[in-house]
């Protein structure tokens, strides 16, 4: 009896645990790549992620070397991509700052760099 009931047990385990691990919207991956070098500087900055994304609260700022934004301040959201398009630059190291909500009310942040020169 214990162990059909373990056997009955373990399965919903499993998808409890499978269900919360899954809850955020991480990023999955970003262009340009985290940690990459680029020889220009790029036009925009794009983000995916294993979540959809509610847009109203979801954004990305991109700032250069010294501190200055670089980005336009206008994030786009489709789905579970996110982009902001960028001034002109050049070159040195950037930094991409994100913060996202899913479409399960979880909030996420986070920040890469990229390095833009020869």
């Amino acid at each position: 009896m214990l162990g059909s009931t373990l056997v009955g047990i373990i399965p919903l385990l499993l998808a409890v645990a499978t269900g919360e691990a899954s809850a955020h919207a991480f990023l999955d991956r970003a262009e340009p790549r985290v940690g990459n070098k680029v020889a220009t500087a790029p036009r925009e900055v794009m983000l995916w992620f294993t979540q959809k994304l509610e847009p109203a609260f979801s954004t990305i700022t991109v700032t250069n070397s010294t501190g200055q934004r670089v980005d336009t301040g206008k994030t786009r959201v489709t789905g579970s991509q996110m982009s902001v398009s960028l001034r002109p630059g050049g070159a040195g190291t950037y930094r991409v700052t994100w913060r996202v909500l899913s479409a399960d009310t979880h909030t996420t942040d986070g920040n890469f760099s990229f390095q833009v020169g020869p």
